[in-house]
C-alpha cells in the first residue's frame, strides 16, 4: 500500500512514529530500588554454580529486600490515598470518593493478579 506521509519525507529522514502514551500503572517500587533487588537476585543466580548455598542465601536476601521495599511502598501509598478522602470533611464531593475507590480497586487488583 502506498504511504503518503512516507513518500513526502526525505530519505535521509527517519519516518516519525506516533507519540505512545503509556496505560501501564505506577511501578509500585522506585527503579532504583527495583534494579538494587533484581541485581542481586542476577548475582545469585550467576554464582550458583560456585557456590550454590550462598547464592540460595543472597537470592533470599534480595527477596526479603523486595517484600520489605513493597511493604513500605504499599503503606506510604495507602497513607496518602487514606489522607485524599479521610480529612474529615462532610462536603467531601463524590467523585472524590469515587476516584479514591477506583485507586484501592486497582491497586488491590494489583497485588493480587499473578
Amino acid at each position: 500500500m502506498y504511504d503518503q506521509t512516507r513518500a513526502r519525507q526525505p530519505s535521509d529522514q527517519a519516518p516519525r512514529r506516533p507519540e505512545h502514551h503509556s496505560t501501564a500503572p505506577d511501578a509500585l517500587l522506585p527503579s532504583d530500588e527495583r534494579d538494587a533487588v533484581l541485581l542481586r537476585l542476577r548475582q545469585a543466580i550467576n554464582t550458583f554454580a560456585d557456590t550454590p548455598r550462598q547464592s540460595l542465601e543472597e537470592a533470599e536476601g534480595a527477596f526479603d529486600d523486595a517484600v520489605a521495599h513493597l511493604v513500605d511502598a504499599l503503606a506510604r501509598r495507602r497513607q496518602a490515598l487514606h489522607d485524599s478522602w479521610q480529612d474529615g470533611d462532610p462536603e467531601t464531593q463524590a467523585e472524590e470518593l469515587r476516584i479514591a475507590l477506583r485507586q484501592y480497586r486497582e491497586i488491590t487488583q494489583r497485588l493480587l493478579r499473578t
